[in-house]
């Protein structure tokens, strides 16, 4: 399903809204998944007569009935949205005009906002993946973090385009999020600044022993073409062996995906399998050739959809190597339909589940990595709350984070229980002083802040990161058994 007709056969997905691996607008046609053949999605008759008296006499007796005035295209989207909800399933939603073209800014490349993708969970906005580089991924927001409200609104029990709306907003607004985060007693406050999110999905380097990194931070219109090109350069440059690193990556578009994985796998080996309602299946066979060289794909629990489609083909049918955490376990398939609306509404709508090449379902699942590799302990510490100065002989989860903090910054607290002892007071007056913060050894907002701008800088420093330097060093390894058996 290489470059077809874009506007009839284009796969999207959403960032800010709700999580699609693969979504068609504009046409009641969808591939009928990995196989590249289209096949009409019928629309079916309508309301049958007694159907449309039931709808109809309801808005009828709102219209006639209800204390105050009403929009009777708020009533019909309200309906809409009701039927959606019935379905009991986060990715299939309505999106009235301003949600859909907010759906197809997003695809463009680039929009406003905190750059975070969510779905909908029990009533709960759930994140997915915060976007490399984005003003939530520098903040420190992770993959499952629960958002329970933004400028002190809650977002619990609203509709995913709702709660979304209230995330996003302009360039240089505040977000400031409460979230609630799995092994955290109390609630997380985020002040985010809102940006131009800018979605350059690829990034490349090549590491020393000529080991290529390949980045892939969504699977974009152009990310296929970004992919090759940057592939390109980096085998023109020699390089013996690859990682690609598709962490914290939400998914996108089906027929991009495919068309990377058949760079790796061999000519008539299956990429994708998707099978509807009627458990019918249909797969994806490679038409493109594997390579010579090692290949390790890294990921972990921000890894969704897409994400998950290629790792399962390089996995099983590439022979490649799985390595970092477990990945997210989204494994749906969307299409969204606007021609049927009149008023640039859309409709998204889960139409198949898509399997790995052996016939896995990793949906709530996720693919395991082959090769497990955690990140240091720092890399998922929670932030200090600002409101509260921490103090000698305090007990509590902040004074455990600064502790983790500045043990991580070689400060050495001597311990990273809680228990603000003098030791800690000493490791907090020596961070103050390298800062030139008032030297109290206490834990105020300045100081919190400090460490937590300090610990960003830390973790994005690719000398850190354990489960890349793994990935390099098993790609070595790799290399070297080649060598060997020649």
């Amino acid at each position: 399903m290489k470059k077809r007709t874009v506007v009839l056969l284009a796969l999207l997905a959403m960032i800010g809204g709700s999580v699609l691996t693969m979504a068609l607008t504009g046409s009641g046609f969808i591939t009928q998944a990995a196989s590249g053949q289209a096949a009409l999605l019928e629309v079916k008759g309508g309301l049958n007569k007694e159907e449309a008296k039931k709808i109809g006499a309801a808005l009828d007796l709102i219209q006639s009935n209800y204390y105050q005035d009403v929009d009777r295209s708020k009533l019909l989207d309200g309906a809409i949205n009701g039927m959606m909800e019935s379905l009991d399933d986060p990715y299939s939603s309505y999106m009235g005009k301003q949600t859909a073209e907010d759906f197809e800014e997003t695809i463009s490349g680039s929009f406003s906002g905190i750059g975070a993708e969510v779905s909908s969970e029990d009533g709960n906005v759930v994140v997915v993946s915060p976007i490399k580089g984005s003003p939530a991924e520098k903040a420190g927001i992770r993959a499952k973090d629960i958002i329970m409200a933004v400028n002190g609104v809650s977002l619990h029990g609203l509709k995913l385009n709702d709660a979304v709306a209230k995330i996003r907003g302009p360039k240089g607004s505040e977000a400031k999020l409460t979230i609630k985060r799995s092994g955290s007693a109390s609630p997380i406050e985020y002040t985010i600044l809102r940006a131009d999110v800018d979605l350059e999905t690829v990034k490349a380097h090549m590491e020393p022993g000529k080991i290529g990194v390949i980045e892939i931070t969504q699977f974009s219109l152009n990310t296929a073409e970004r992919f090759k090109q940057e592939l390109s350069k980096l085998e023109s440059e020699g390089m013996e062996g690859l990682v690609i690193d598709v962490r914290n990556n939400p998914g996108g578009v089906l027929s991009v995906v495919i068309d990377i994985a058949e760079q790796f796998v061999p000519k008539g080996k299956m990429i994708v399998q998707v099978e509807d309602k009627n458990k019918k299946r249909d797969g994806t066979l490679s038409k493109g050739s594997g390579k010579s060289y090692p290949v390790t794909l890294l990921m972990n629990k921000g890894s969704a959809s897409a994400s998950e489609i290629l790792a399962g083909a390089l996995q099983q049918s590439a022979g490649a190597k799985l390595m970092g955490d477990n990945s997210f376990g989204k494994g749906t398939v969307q299409t969204s339909f606007t021609k049927q609306f009149d008023d640039g509404s859309l409709l998204k709508i889960t139409i198949a589940k898509w399997l790995t090449p052996n016939g896995s379902w990793i949906h709530k699942k996720g693919l395991q990595p082959d090769i497990a590799v955690a990140q240091p302990d720092y890399f998922s510490v929670a932030p200090i709350n600002k409101e509260t100065t921490q103090k000698y002989n305090m007990n509590n989860a902040d004074v455990k984070s600064a502790q983790i903090m500045l043990d991580a910054l070689g400060y050495k607290p001597g311990r990273k229980d809680g228990f603000f002892d003098e030791k800690t007071v000493s490791g907090v007056k020596s961070f103050q002083k390298e800062q030139k913060l008032s030297e109290n050894g206490n834990i105020d907002t300045k100081t919190a802040e400090a460490l937590e701008t300090a610990l960003i800088k830390q973790i994005r420093d690719p000398k850190n990161d354990n489960q890349l330097k793994a990935a390099i060093a098993e790609v070595q390894k790799e290399i070297a058994a080649a060598a060997s058996k020649h």
